[in-house]
This record gives C-alpha cells, structure tokens and sequence, in this order.
C-alpha cells in the first residue's frame, strides 16, 4: 500500500480530519485509516506479541496486523475501513506488558 494518494480524475477532494492517539491527522475523504496514517509519515501503529512493530502487511483485510480501535470500538482492520470525519483512532498492543 501506497502513502501516495492517487488523484482521480474531474473528482473534487473533500478534507476529512482524525484523531490518532490525541494527534489531529488530516486526509481525503475516500482513504482507508491505514492510507491517512501512512500519508502522515507513519509505518507502524501496533504492538504484536513480541513488543515488535506492526503496520500494514497484506493491505487487503486478510491478516491483522494494522489493529486499531475506531471509536471505541476494537480490532478494526486500518487497511479496510474508510477514514471518516471526526473519527478517533486509538492504537493496540499485543504485548503481554501492556493491555491497551
């Protein structure tokens, strides 16, 4: 998955903003979370079991390693899930240290 947003052709963009972990971020409306966080200059939003890093992998929805909570709401696959105005983004963890 790209961090470059591909401009399509005679459509307007539309400005969306999301809260990631307190951190405004902004996007275009059309964009998958993962698409806004890469965009942003981020690669790794997770924690597995090991404390390692985890960020997008397959990009298609079929493993989980992009985990983030959208609005309370937990598991939520960054790669699949369109950013939305206003959503609030918190990050998971993994590590048996930490129970985010």
């Amino acid at each position: 998955m790209s961090p470059r947003l591909a401009r399509a052709a005679g459509r307007r963009e539309v400005p969306l903003r999301i809260t990631v972990d307190g951190e405004p971020l902004t996007g275009i409306e059309g964009q998958t979370i993962a698409g806004v966080l890469l965009a942003s200059g981020r690669r790794a939003w997770r924690e597995g079991p090991s404390g390692s890093p985890r960020g997008v992998f397959c990009g298609i929805g079929a493993c989980f390693d992009c985990l983030v909570t959208v609005n309370g709401v937990r598991d939520v696959r960054a790669c699949a899930r369109r950013a939305r105005d206003g959503d609030t983004i918190g990050t998971q963890s993994r590590a048996p240290q930490d129970a985010r």
